[in-house]
């Protein structure tokens, strides 16, 4: 008998493949696609849990916001250090180098921030909006990945977490201290975010690869995965290409003056060096002049 005309086309075998990718392709271009957000904002834990309320804040809807954690952040810094504080007093052998309170030591200093935020959501206004069906499921997927923030991140001590829902998006606030245990310099467990994102094996190249970047990247992954078992695909911002042009123009004038510089430093070199030849040429010449002049005399005498 006749194939099927699709398994004339295809192949018995692969046609059932063929459709299979043809359904998964249509499938994932149904999916909502969404930008991912992820800012350092500037911690006022009082505007995130609502102890006063910003003009931009929707009273009424308030009662939706959900509040993940908190701790007074001074209980936070006792919890985590005081022990590691009491085992660096008691080495101390002056009473000026013994810290009293980490947590104001911190704050005064100026190596570390005592803690830090950052701010995740989902789209924007115009796609995710509080109150409709997709600010919904932004809430839903910002509270997912809210509940695996401290298993992803052991060293980063959350004291401080909201979901915001009286706003125009979904967002939500991550109140953190970044800390390391083990620590040969000061307190063995001390405050570091560099060193807390080394631990969680995030290894920093350069400015625009630091171990901060690296690490939102890696949260944002984690979002996107959630996001798309709940149908929503990330839609990565393209870089402007003027953004990428600026970039490589300020490299090729690092490079250019870095060029420039060499080229100075050659010329100065050649210039001291020709100096030394010209002085040398200098010594040679007298030299000869004087033998040929005493060979001069000599044949002079010899001729009497």
């Amino acid at each position: 008998c006749r194939p099927a005309k699709n398994e004339m086309k295809y192949g018995a075998k692969s046609y059932p493949a063929k459709r299979a990718w043809a359904i998964l392709f249509r499938l994932r271009s149904e999916l909502l696609r969404r930008t991912i957000s992820a800012m350092s904002g500037p911690g006022v834990v009082a505007h995130n849990r609502r102890t006063y309320t910003a003009a931009n804040v929707d009273k009424d809807r308030t009662k939706d916001n959900i509040e993940n954690c908190y701790t007074d952040i001074k209980k936070a810094y006792h919890e985590l250090f005081d022990e590691a504080l009491k085992e660096y007093n008691a080495k101390q052998t002056r009473r000026d180098r013994m810290i009293d309170d980490y947590y104001k030591k911190i704050c005064t200093g100026k190596q570390e921030k005592p803690f830090y935020e950052v701010i995740f959501q989902i789209g924007g206004k115009d796609n995710m909006a509080v109150g409709t069906p997709e600010g919904d499921k932004a809430k839903e997927i910002l509270n997912e990945f809210m509940r695996g923030f401290e298993e992803r991140n052991p060293q980063l001590k959350v004291f401080s977490a909201h979901l915001h829902m009286d706003e125009a998006t979904p967002h939500l606030h991550i109140d953190f201290i970044p800390y390391i245990t083990g620590s040969k310099r000061g307190l063995s467990t001390r405050v570091s975010l560099k060193k807390a994102l080394e631990a969680q094996g995030f290894k920093g190249e350069g400015k625009s690869n630091n171990e901060r970047n690296l690490w939102i990247e890696s949260e944002k992954d984690a979002l996107a995965e959630i996001m798309e078992r709940h149908g929503i695909d990330w839609e990565k911002k393209a870089k402007p290409l003027f953004e990428k042009m600026a970039k490589l123009i300020l490299k090729l004038c690092s490079t250019i003056i870095s060029l420039r510089q060499e080229i100075r430093t050659l010329e100065q070199k050649y210039a001291e060096e020709r100096t030394k030849v010209n002085m040398l040429e200098r010594l040679l010449t007298d030299k000869q002049k004087k033998k040929l002049k005493e060979r001069n005399v000599f044949h002079g005498e010899k001729s009497f």
